[in-house]
């Protein structure tokens, strides 16, 4: 169901039915920021995904020469990764489409896809996202976790800390109701690197 990036923003055959709704996926700050209208929001599980700081970022949260990490979706077997699900209206899809394409896929390791998801209450809805794209020069995969804290503790792009997007992450993540254990355990080790430093310990 995965779709190529020319033709993404295409209405889908499911969706062509006037009957049939068009769903957007989101994962991180979509999910309390959507910045496009939408007729419905619900809490949903995107199979066979997890959430993961596997995109190198050299813009917004790190530099060429110091690259820094910001989340991407990376495929896991057997696991689920929860989000919200926004219903939008035909009319407006064009519009927001464009708005994604502009925010999710400029400069990045994402690609559209077209994928299941599982909405809260039971049903089963397929939804536009941005998976991870393991064959872009700034997919970063799996990095052992102390090493990507102290990638994190180190960047810094033009949108600002490398750390503080982990830190308000988990905020939001927290704050709507989203416990994730990878991403806690990634700043309770940037948080212990950051004291040490503070400490005298040096980098």
């Amino acid at each position: 169901m995965e779709r190529n990036q020319r033709e993404w923003a295409e209405v889908t055959a499911n969706e062509a039915d006037a009957d049939r709704a068009i769903w957007v996926f989101g994962y991180g700050s979509l999910m309390w920021r959507p910045g496009f209208r939408h007729l419905e929001a619900a809490g949903a599980s995107l199979p066979g995904y997890r959430r993961s700081f596997c995109i190198w970022s050299e813009h917004h949260r790190g530099t060429r020469d110091r690259r820094g990490l910001v989340l991407g979706l990376a495929p896991v077997a057997g696991g689920a990764c929860a989000g919200r699900a926004f219903r939008v209206d035909r009319a407006d899809w064009r519009d927001i489409a464009a708005y994604l394409e502009e925010r999710e896929l400029r400069g990045y390791a994402y690609r559209p896809a077209y994928l299941p998801v599982d909405l809260d209450g039971g049903r089963r809805v397929a939804a536009h996202c941005f998976v991870a794209d393991p064959e872009h020069p700034h997919f970063a995969g799996d990095l052992d976790p102390d090493r990507a804290a102290r990638i994190i503790l180190e960047a810094r792009g033009r949108s600002g800390l490398n750390r503080d997007y982990l830190i308000n992450t988990v905020e939001a993540l927290e704050a709507n109701g989203y416990r994730e254990p990878t991403l806690k355990d990634l700043l309770v080790r940037v948080r212990a690197l950051t004291g040490a430093i503070e400490a005298g310990g040096g980098i």
